[in-house]
């Protein structure tokens, strides 16, 4: 009896969940994976947004393998991403460090850590330009306070890159926020237990707080390398991709030939090329993972 009970209001429940997961679903396949196919569709055609798409097969991916600019885009995010993401781990595990001692006034601390990863870019795109301005700016003027020679930044093309990177820190709040919840998350049992053992401060943080917080810094290791490849705004607005080609990005190529040239099907190739290299990233952390990633398995 309390079977046949249940089985009709798992029926009903059942349907409810999918009647509130709907329009989710609609959405997915409406502005996600129909854009999707459409995309893939398109990589194969030469296509300029005015005129009926023509089917090329593999012409626009064999137009890659001669393109110039798309290696020199590719080379430049791939060294912008291993600056970034370096600098972005140091920063934002640093940050969390300070931010998760028990000091009076530390939440007022932490909200002002946090703000400016919630500001427009385009807001904080003139705040580093006034900081990197080669004649007046904040930086340069720094530098000849210790006696060092003024740098021109973002117009020089060794240090485009690094600055634009640099320029990466002011929006690391939310992984300064969720580096904090992993250390809080650490048992006080494991320091103590270390503390008795003698180790100090630095053998603690090596042996406890990184093993510990090793599945947080894998996830914030993938979102920076997704973060990174995926860099536009920074370099569309602050340098457009100069000097020269110093700090012409991959996304900042795709966009050119999309809706500068009007090369939507190379355009299209472009971004599948980019999805294929961050899920082959992706997948290579995962896959190296195991040997430096600790999970903390609760016994019952």
């Amino acid at each position: 009896m309390r079977r046949a009970l249940a089985s009709p209001m798992r029926r009903r429940d059942t349907l409810w969940g999918y009647i509130f997961l709907g329009p989710f679903i609609l959405g997915v396949f409406m502005w996600q994976a129909g854009p999707l196919m459409m995309s893939l569709y398109h990589s194969f055609t030469e296509y300029d947004l005015l005129t009926a798409e023509k089917w090329i097969g593999l012409g626009n991916y064999q137009r890659m393998l001669d393109d110039k600019l798309f290696w020199i885009s590719l080379v430049n995010t791939a060294i912008y991403t291993v600056m970034s993401v370096g600098i972005y781990l140091f920063f934002s595990l640093g940050g969390a460090l300070l931010l998760n001692a028990n000091v009076r006034g530390i939440t007022f601390f932490r909200l002002v850590v946090y703000l400016p990863s919630q500001l427009p870019l385009v807001a904080s795109a003139f705040i580093f330009l006034w900081i990197f301005e080669p004649t007046f700016g904040v930086a340069n003027y720094l530098l000849q306070t210790i006696g060092l020679e003024p740098q021109q930044w973002l117009f020089d093309p060794v240090l485009a890159k690094p600055t634009l990177a640099i320029m990466g820190i002011w929006g690391i709040g939310t992984d300064i926020i969720i580096f904090l919840a992993g250390l809080q998350s650490v048992p006080e049992s494991l320091y103590d237990a270390a503390k008795v053992d003698g180790a100090g401060s630095l053998r603690q943080f090596w042996h406890v707080t990184i093993p510990m917080v090793s599945p947080v810094i894998l996830f914030n290791l993938i979102i920076s390398i997704i973060q990174s490849f995926q860099v536009f705004d920074l370099a569309y607005i602050m340098t457009d991709g100069g000097p020269g080609t110093e700090t012409l990005f991959y996304v900042l190529y795709i966009f050119r030939n999309g809706f500068e040239f009007f090369r939507m099907g190379y355009a299209s190739a472009l971004a599948w090329i980019l999805f294929l290299i961050i899920l082959s990233l992706t997948f290579l952390n995962f896959r190296i993972s195991g040997h430096w990633v600790h999970y903390e398995v609760s016994s019952k």
